[in-house]
């Protein structure tokens, strides 16, 4: 364990030190895009820099989708109704291990509906269990907060690939179609391999927690800097019209219920849960968000806060799409899939892919805008060996998600909250890593 520990944290070493912010990996993905599209296919110059400003806002819609995916889990973190739901959870724990496994399971469980959602109301039960458990190993529970981040958010309801091939008019649909989510997410293949990853994780969260010894267990004083969602108060004395509206339920309730509404009947005439897309999970999570939130002044005080973890979509997602425009529009694709074709086959292709999607997750730790990137080379190389198109996307997920476990970019926020470095959790994390993904390469081999 102590070998362990300490190749762990030189992987933290080796991330802070070599691997930079992301938007210094877009800038230099998109030169290496260039100088591939130049050297390798025999572009013009001309015609690189065309397909590249070109290809810029080619992913707006995209774009919005993914922020909304962060901004409405994030909104419904903060309502009332879930801290009291995670109070109650926090509850529940009756041993320091029990604590751990509680956790990686919500984690696990939260990630599964929406990875923002996760993100923040696993922050928030991570403070609720230390508070009742002061015996817990601070650093584990931190860790296994972050287990949905690395298993399940891209095989549920927010998973980016899967939720994108399955919304009419999304950029891909001329070469694919539409994927409904009963070909990948509510797929037996993906359902199977959902569960054995969460009952792996929960087991080894449950045996990773040491022995009272050697806990480590959080400070009084981390406890008390870890701050709630304080939501406005209602001003004193009479109310003018606009302070009524603004601290009164009707509106939200009004809205939420119509909201609530549209949703039933779209399931009602379009198939049930298969008609799931991104466009609908994000309605959906959006009304519920209105609804628990109770009134607007409410509800616009927590939209400040969950705007203010944006900025890297808004950024970064533009850059992306360039990099996406240069692949349509040179003839990379069509290299870049011969290179897969040659090294694959029929059988081992799905889990090339997953293998191969983990490896670029480490350096460009963004599904949604990654997904544009891989897709076209990925989804030609499967034509060519004749492989579903489904099974591209669930490897795609799948490797996408495997190495958040020991990538820190979406675990700041999280650390933020429990007052951690990504070093002190990498540990764990790293061990999580080398159970799971024996599991899931040997799923996607069977798969093929």
């Amino acid at each position: 364990m102590e070998t362990l520990v300490r190749f762990a944290e030189g992987l933290g070493r080796f991330s802070a030190r070599f691997v930079p912010s992301a938007f210094a990996i877009a800038v230099l993905l998109t030169l290496l895009t260039m100088a591939l599209a130049l050297g390798w296919v025999g572009a013009a110059p001309p015609v690189v820099l065309d397909a590249w400003g070109g290809g810029f806002w080619e992913l707006l819609t995209f774009s919005m989708q993914m922020a909304l995916v962060m901004f409405t889990g994030y909104l419904l973190a903060l309502t009332a109704p879930v801290k009291a739901l995670l109070e109650k959870v926090a509850s529940l724990p009756g041993s320091p291990r029990s604590a751990t496994a509680l956790m990686a399971a919500v984690s696990m469980a939260l990630a599964y509906f929406n990875w923002g959602l996760s993100l923040v109301a696993s922050a928030m039960l991570v403070r609720f269990i230390a508070r009742r458990r002061p015996d817990v190993d601070y650093r584990l529970l931190v860790a296994c907060a972050y287990f949905g981040l690395g298993a399940t958010w891209h095989a549920g309801l927010s998973a980016s690939a899967p939720l994108l091939v399955a919304t009419p008019g999304h950029f891909l649909e001329k070469q694919l179609g539409v994927i409904p989510i009963d070909r990948t997410l509510f797929s037996p293949f993906n359902v199977g391999l959902t569960l054995a990853a969460v009952a792996l994780l929960t087991a080894l969260a449950w045996a990773l927690h040491p022995s009272p010894e050697r806990t480590v267990r959080v400070e009084p004083a981390v406890l008390e800097k870890l701050g709630d969602f304080v939501p406005p108060e209602k001003p004193q004395g009479k109310l003018s019209p606009a302070e009524w509206l603004d601290h009164a339920w009707l509106l939200n309730a009004i809205f939420g219920v119509l909201g609530l509404a549209w949703f039933a009947r779209h399931l009602w005439l379009n198939g049930g849960w298969k008609a799931l897309n991104l466009n609908v999970v994000n309605f959906t999570f959006l009304m519920l968000a209105v609804l628990l939130h109770g009134t607007p002044a409410r509800l616009l005080k927590a939209s400040e806060e969950a705007a203010s973890v944006l900025h890297g979509i808004v950024l970064q997602f533009p850059l992306y799409a360039g990099i996406y425009g240069i692949f349509k529009a040179t003839g990379l694709t069509d290299r870049i899939g011969e290179l897969f074709v040659s090294l694959s086959t029929q059988q081992t292709f799905p889990a090339i892919v997953y293998l191969y999607s983990g490896v670029v997750n480490y350096f460009v730790p963004s599904g949604g805008s990654k997904w544009a990137i891989e897709a076209p080379y990925l989804l030609d190389a499967a034509g060519r060996l004749g492989v579903a198109p489904e099974k591209v996307v669930l490897a795609y997920a799948w490797g996408d998600m495997a190495t958040d476990l020991i990538q820190p970019f979406w675990a700041l926020p999280l650390l933020a909250v429990a007052r951690l470095e990504f070093k002190d959790i990498l540990g764990f994390l790293l061990v999580a890593f080398l159970a799971y993904l024996p599991l899931v390469t040997l799923g996607f081999f069977l798969f093929g």
